[in-house]
């Protein structure tokens, strides 16, 4: 299924069906008076999160939304029906924002919790309610009001305690597959992982936690250069970041300029995903640069920030990190 987590939608509620003008006309009843009934009310748009949902695909497609208008009055003080609500399903996690101004309108982070984007309009009274002592046979009634309408982004930020970060090919997939029932894409070239994949990682005494890996961020990634940039969102949610780094003899980077990219590409994306608690990993130590090694390390140390080396081939260091992790996340607020 094509992952979709950005969409512009527009929404429109039913109209209120307007008021009747009536009057009883009855054999042996003289003189009868207005009997309109009222317009029924305009059906609401109404968008409501989804435990069944991981996409916006179908809002991708069917970009207008009306809802039922209200069915206008009758005689006999006949009511007009109310018109059906629209319901929008989204996935949990999605954040409902108004496309001319940007305001957060509503943050859907738990099943069945909804919003109305857009109120049906007010049934018109009928003619009925304008007859007065010195007006008995009023020949008017209301208009029904029409039903709001605006456009929408719909934004889905995935619902997850740790967000794994770093450079392509840095080994995300790798872990994630390791310590979970997730299946990312892994080979050896960068930019496997093409959408966000969640993982539950179950850990014995202590919390169950879901981990998401995003697709591997380069320099300029807030410019909107690579993938990553477009999924950095859903780790703006996460209480804990991963941030995973290369020591292999493979690269001839030098692992803390690495380190340092990334974290200013969050700074430059989000103050607050920037400053959010961070672990720095080393993977593929199975085929370990000591020098690099040595130097994140040594860097961590200096700098206060936890660190942890890893194989997630050989399961070196792996279960370390994981019950680190799950005890973290208790003392997470």
């Amino acid at each position: 299924m094509q992952f979709i987590d950005y969409v512009k939608i527009h929404v429109k509620a039913g109209d209120g069906g307007r008021g009747c003008v009536s009057f009883r006309r009855e054999k042996y009843v003289p003189r009868g008076g207005p009997n309109g009934g009222d317009g029924g009310k305009g059906g609401d748009i109404i968008i409501r999160a989804s435990a069944e949902m991981n996409t916006l695909l179908d809002l991708r497609y069917l970009h207008e939304y009306r809802a039922e208008r209200g069915e206008h009055g009758m005689g006999k003080n006949m009511h007009g029906r109310n018109g059906e609500d629209r319901v929008i399903p989204v996935p949990v996690g999605t954040i409902v924002k108004d496309e001319e101004t940007g305001e957060v309108l509503a943050d859907l982070d738990a099943p069945g919790k909804d919003f109305i984007a857009a109120r049906g309009g007010r049934g018109g009274l009928g003619n009925q309610h304008f007859a007065t002592a010195t007006r008995q046979a009023p020949h008017f009634a209301q208009p029904g009001e029409g039903g709001t309408e605006r456009f929408l982004i719909i934004e889905l930020k995935l619902l997850a305690d740790v967000g794994l970060i770093g450079l392509p090919n840095a080994g995300k997939s790798t872990l994630i597959s390791v310590i979970s029932s997730a299946k990312p894409k892994i080979a050896d070239y960068p930019f496997t992982t093409l959408i966000p994949v969640l993982g539950v990682v179950k850990v014995e005494d202590l919390r169950s936690f879901v981990f998401a890996d995003i697709p591997g961020l380069i320099e300029g990634a807030h410019r909107g250069a690579g993938l990553g940039f477009q999924f950095l969102r859903h780790v703006e949610r996460t209480l804990l970041l991963l941030h995973l780094v290369d020591v292999s003899v493979a690269l001839t980077t030098d692992p803390v300029e690495d380190l340092q990219k990334i974290q200013k590409e969050l700074e430059l994306h989000s103050e607050v995903l920037a400053g959010k608690p961070r672990i720095v990993v080393a993977t593929k130590i199975d085929a370990v640069d000591e020098a690099r090694l040595d130097r994140l390390r040594q860097y961590c140390n200096d700098n206060d920030t936890s660190f942890f080396a890893l194989s997630a081939v050989t399961g070196e260091g792996v279960k370390e990190l994981i019950r680190h992790v799950a005890v973290r996340l208790e003392n997470v607020e």
